[in-house]
């Protein structure tokens, strides 16, 4: 079930937002993990019995720790969590490689010569390195070990963010789950920020994946330069406003439950270096690889060579926790490589050239790297890079009016405009927020125009829910 489908908005959530401001108190966060796993089987049916034993799991673990038995404990947690992860997310991955490497070699067996089909349960990158934070959290003593199933099942599996983020911390959320409060400002505050998610996606990221889906779909043979940078552009854009629309959406659907969840995109496209794109980029998932990683790999506490080692390790799981390919490797390791750049020196000189400059560069790196994110395969990458910096003139080298669509082009322009700061800006100038009814309005409109596009079946999935 997805926020953007017309089952949840007209029945799944009215009912829920009735059910649960009916119920006492006490009886919320069972509301809420009912309703939370009765979503998560709308679309994942059986394999829910795997979210439930990982609540399960990391309950237990949690009071192993408390109880003194640290390390059985901590190690439970981490051995059932990982390796859950790696048979759904990578087993067919190491399958794959281990054959290709065979035959590399010209080695013929005939020992594990077929996979079984794996399905990859929605979710599973997220719900898992929640639970492991948890329990690494315990082992710490950041926090106690939660005694109550319900509160430590509702906390596991909110729905609002339980299948793309934003990975919420225990500790962060710790005293809402026992006891929040609810106002109709913040409900209201919750439905504006949800409207706005939802129009990020519809009206702005699905128009953005027509034009990037034709030019990464194209031969390579019949893609023209400015169509692969066009293309390569309108993917950078839609993933931004496909997955911070998410992030938009499940924040404001923590509102209307009483929950405050944390911001996970911060303007990532106005970084002026590499580094700082990760500060506003999926803040959720940087920040969970800097405290349960980087920083006991020993972070930048052991010399440069250390510091750098540690980098490669942290962008290469980086890459890989977004799915089981080569590419996503390549696209972290880029980030890796030039953020290691810059603390080596790049980042002096490019405080020296100015703010224009900085942006550009950030930005040439950040476009180039989306290019293996998009890309399914390598070879695929490598030679839609190969069409992006060559610069023949022909025919050919336009970009086919078919993808030059009125929509597509109002949402590119939009999308350019909104990735900066300016609305912030223009609403902190004229004081947009007194004009509440003029606001209202203008919600209004854009969830009638995104349930317009939901109607007529105007739609991708989220990006997101591929890994």
């Amino acid at each position: 079930m997805l926020f953007s489908s017309a089952i949840f908005l007209f029945f799944f959530l009215p009912i829920l937002l009735f059910t649960y401001y009916l119920a006492p108190k006490k009886l919320k966060n069972t509301v809420l993990f009912g309703a939370s796993l009765a979503f998560y089987t709308y679309g994942e049916q059986k394999l829910v019995l795997l979210l439930i034993a990982s609540i399960a799991v990391d309950y237990l673990a949690a009071i192993l720790i408390e109880s003194g038995k640290r390390k059985l404990g901590l190690y439970f947690s981490l051995v059932f969590n990982v390796s859950i992860l790696a048979y759904f997310k990578y087993a067919a991955f190491a399958f794959e490689n281990y054959h290709a490497f065979l035959h590399y070699f010209g080695v013929q067996t005939s020992f594990f010569n077929e996979m079984p089909n794996i399905t990859l349960p929605l979710g599973i990158s997220f719900f898992t390195f929640q639970t492991m934070s948890y329990t690494i959290d315990v082992y710490r003593g950041s926090v106690k070990a939660n005694r109550n199933i319900i509160n430590f099942g509702t906390y596991v599996t909110m729905f609002p963010q339980l299948v793309a983020g934003p990975i919420v911390r225990y500790v962060d959320i710790e005293k809402q789950l026992q006891n929040r409060s609810f106002s109709t400002q913040q409900f209201a505050q919750g439905v504006e920020r949800f409207i706005l998610g939802l129009a990020k996606k519809m009206l702005i990221a699905n128009n953005l994946a027509f034009i990037a889906e034709g030019a990464f779909n194209l031969p390579v043979e019949q893609l023209s330069t400015g169509f692969a940078w066009f293309g390569v552009i309108a993917y950078s854009l839609q993933i931004y406003f496909d997955f911070s629309g998410y992030s938009d959406m499940a924040i404001g659907l923590g509102k209307m439950f009483g929950l405050d969840l944390l911001e996970n995109f911060n303007y990532p496209y106005v970084s002026k270096s590499v580094r700082e794109f990760w500060k506003r980029w999926h803040i959720s998932l940087s920040t969970w690889f800097k405290d349960y990683l980087y920083i006991p790999l020993g972070g930048n506490r052991k010399g440069a060579k250390r510091t750098y080692l540690n980098l490669i390790i942290v962008f290469f799981i980086t890459g890989l926790w977004h799915g089981a390919s080569w590419n996503f490797v390549v696209w972290g390791m880029i980030h890796g490589f030039f953020i290691i750049l810059e603390k080596i020196g790049l980042e002096k000189i490019l405080k020296k050239v100015g703010v224009f400059f900085q942006r550009i560069y950030t930005l040439l790196v950040v476009v180039i790297a989306w290019v293996f994110f998009k890309a399914y395969h390598l070879p695929e990458a490598i030679a839609y890079l190969k069409k992006m910096f060559t610069f023949s003139i022909s025919e050919t080298e336009q970009i086919p009016s078919f993808y030059l669509r009125t929509e597509g082009l109002v949402a590119f322009i939009l999308a350019m405009l909104f990735s900066t700061k300016i609305y912030k800006v223009l609403s902190t100038k004229y004081h947009i927020e007194k004009y509440g009814s003029l606001k209202i309005i203008f919600l209004l409109i854009l969830f009638g125009l995104s349930i317009m596009y939901i109607a007529v079946d105007s739609y991708n999935p989220f990006i997101y829910f591929r890994f």
